[in-house]
């Protein structure tokens, strides 16, 4: 297949948005803090792309023919990206903690006991599989 206009376009923009397109765009760097914590930023990040062209005519009318470049190409492409942060993830003080940015108590709430809850429904299963395992 001919080598179009549009595929050279479409080929160095996914190159030049491939470069952008980082883990670390979304997990930022640690930083240690004093107290030896570790604190990880964590972004929600937005992409977007386009691409277009087309073949036109210009005044003179030429001979078409299997040449690609028979007609001029008029084309273009375009990428937005947007960076949210959204909360900071702290390690340490034997740890895990998310704070998220935009305050919201029932959120907060709900990721401060999440560990706690996982526990208890751990001991929870480990009982009643012993209870069952002594009826037997």
């Amino acid at each position: 297949m001919d080598e179009n206009p549009i595929n050279s376009l479409m080929d160095t923009t996914m190159v030049n948005l491939k470069q952008m397109v980082d883990v670390n765009t979304i997990v930022g760097d640690p930083v240690e803090s004093p107290d030896g914590s570790v604190i990880i930023p964590i972004s929600k990040v937005s992409f977007g792309f386009v691409a277009g062209g087309g073949e036109y005519e210009g005044n003179t009318k030429k001979e078409k023919s299997d040449d690609v470049n028979a007609l001029p190409f008029a084309g273009g492409s375009g990428a937005g990206i947007s960076v949210n942060p959204v909360a900071f993830m702290v390690v340490g003080q034997g740890q895990i903690r998310l704070l998220p940015i935009m305050q919201n108590p029932i959120l907060d709430r709900l990721f401060d006991l999440t560990p706690q809850l996982l526990d208890k429904l751990e001991t929870l299963t480990e009982n009643i599989k012993k209870n069952n395992h002594d009826i037997k």
